[in-house]
C-alpha cells in the first residue's frame, strides 16, 4: 500500500470477475484516528487489511469507513472489514444510507440482471448489505478527522448518493467513480444514476483546484494537468443530457 502523500495511503484494487475498487486510508498516522475509504469487492478484505498492516498501520487505528457510494465493487467486502474491525463506524451520504438501512439494495447492484448474476457468482443472499449507518453525510460538511479537514461534496450522477472528499490545502480529490484518469467518467445507466446530474457534478468539480486525483478505479494522478476536469466535462457534454 504505497503512501501517496502525508495522510493519504493507497491500496490498489484487485480486479477479477468484476472490478474491485481502490481503497484509501486517510489521516495523520500519529492521530490514531484513521479513515478507510471504500473497502472494495467481496473477498478482498484480508488482502486490504494485510496491506494496511504491511505499511505499519495498526488496524485498531481505523475508526470509520466512508463510502463514496455503495455499488457492489466498493461495498462488497464491507462485511469482511466489519468482522475484523468491529468498532469501525460506517459513514455515507444520506441518500444511500437510508435505503440500505431499510434493506433496499437497488443501489448496490444497479440493475436486477446484475443482482442475479452476482448472486450466482458469489452466493450473495438478500440483506447482505443491510447496515446500520452511524453517520449520514450531507453536502458541504467539513470532516475534522485524523488531523485533516476534508470537505464532503455531493456529486450525484453515477449514483444518487455519490460523494467526493476534497482536501483543500493540497488540492486532493477522492471522487469515487465520478471521474477517472484519461478523461474517463463513471457509467450513468444504473439505478439512481442520471446523465444530467453527472454533468452538473463534473462542472462543480471543475471549479475546484485539484492537483491530485485519487479515483475509485484505474490509475491515480499525482500531478493533474490544469483544466483536466473541465476538459473531461467538455468531452462528455454531448452524452450527458
Amino acid at each position: 500500500m504505497p503512501k501517496v502523500t502525508d495522510g493519504v495511503y493507497f491500496i490498489p484494487g484487485q480486479d477479477e470477475f468484476i472490478p474491485d475498487s481502490h481503497a484509501y486510508v486517510i489521516g495523520d498516522l500519529s492521530s490514531r484516528d484513521l479513515t478507510l475509504i471504500d473497502p472494495g469487492l467481496m473477498g478482498k478484505g484480508d488482502y486490504k487489511i494485510d496491506a494496511i498492516q504491511e505499511m505499519g498501520i495498526e488496524p485498531e487505528a481505523i475508526k470509520r469507513v466512508i463510502m463514496t457510494h455503495t455499488h457492489l465493487d466498493h461495498i462488497g467486502c464491507l462485511p469482511e472489514f466489519l468482522q475484523r474491525l468491529s468498532w469501525a463506524e460506517i459513514w455515507m451520504h444520506r441518500l444511500e444510507a437510508e435505503p440500505l438501512q431499510k434493506g433496499d439494495e437497488k443501489t448496490v447492484y444497479g440493475m436486477e440482471m446484475f443482482r442475479e448474476m452476482c448472486n450466482t457468482q458469489y452466493a450473495l443472499k438478500p440483506g447482505a448489505f443491510t447496515f446500520r449507518v452511524n453517520r449520514k453525510l450531507e453536502d458541504g460538511e467539513r470532516l475534522d478527522i485524523g488531523g485533516m479537514v476534508w470537505e464532503v461534496l455531493h456529486i450525484p450522477g453515477h449514483s444518487m448518493g455519490s460523494i467526493g472528499l476534497y482536501y483543500d490545502p493540497e488540492g486532493i480529490l477522492i471522487p469515487g467513480d465520478v471521474i477517472y484518469a484519461d478523461y474517463a467518467i463513471g457509467r450513468f445507466d444504473l439505478h439512481g444514476a442520471r446523465a444530467s446530474d453527472l454533468m452538473k457534478s463534473l462542472i462543480r468539480l471543475g471549479e475546484l483546484e485539484v492537483h491530485m486525483l485519487l479515483p475509485g478505479h484505474n490509475r491515480i494522478v499525482e500531478n493533474l494537468p490544469p483544466g483536466y476536469v473541465q476538459e473531461t466535462a467538455r468531452q462528455w457534454e454531448p452524452y450527458l443530457v
